[in-house]
């Protein structure tokens, strides 16, 4: 299964952790990249990530990132097909970086792009021009433990 985690997902168990969401957030990515590490899924990236993670300010919360990204098997890079496509997406009202994102995640196939920027879901999930599911990683986690355990 290919997964594309936007830098939201990613910075999510580094933010604070005394809200009960970000806390479910952040151990739903850290669950979904433990698969990722040992290799039950893989884990998918892009040169709009690295952008992302470059412009992150507080050394810490980058350094350990970047280790996330170690994890990534296959990274995407932004060509023209990517860049018309972000700008298809953003005359649908997604903004231009999560376009990139969505773009890429298109181009690599992925079978899921998880964010928990709840605007950029649900205008994702409204429109039908998007190739690929885009969700939450708590609640795509949650479907996918309750698939794993009927089979």
């Amino acid at each position: 299964m290919k997964i594309y985690l936007d830098v939201c997902c990613l910075n999510r168990p580094f933010d604070d952790q005394t809200q009960d969401r970000i806390n479910l957030e952040s151990e739903a990515v850290l669950s979904i990249l433990y698969r990722c590490q040992i290799k039950e899924w893989q884990l998918v990236g892009s040169e709009a990530i690295d952008y992302e993670v470059y412009k992150i300010q507080d050394v810490y919360r980058k350094e350990k990132i970047l280790q996330f990204m170690n994890l990534i098997d296959e990274k995407i890079r932004i060509d023209n097909k990517i860049k018309n496509r972000d700008l298809e997406l953003m005359n649908c009202g997604i903004r231009s970086l999560d376009g990139l994102h969505i773009a890429c995640a298109e181009k690599v196939k992925a079978d899921i792009f998880l964010s928990t920027d709840d605007n950029l879901i649900r205008k994702a999930k409204q429109n039908k021009e998007i190739k690929v599911k885009v969700d939450n990683p708590v609640m795509w986690l949650m479907e996918v433990i309750g698939n794993e355990c009927e089979s």
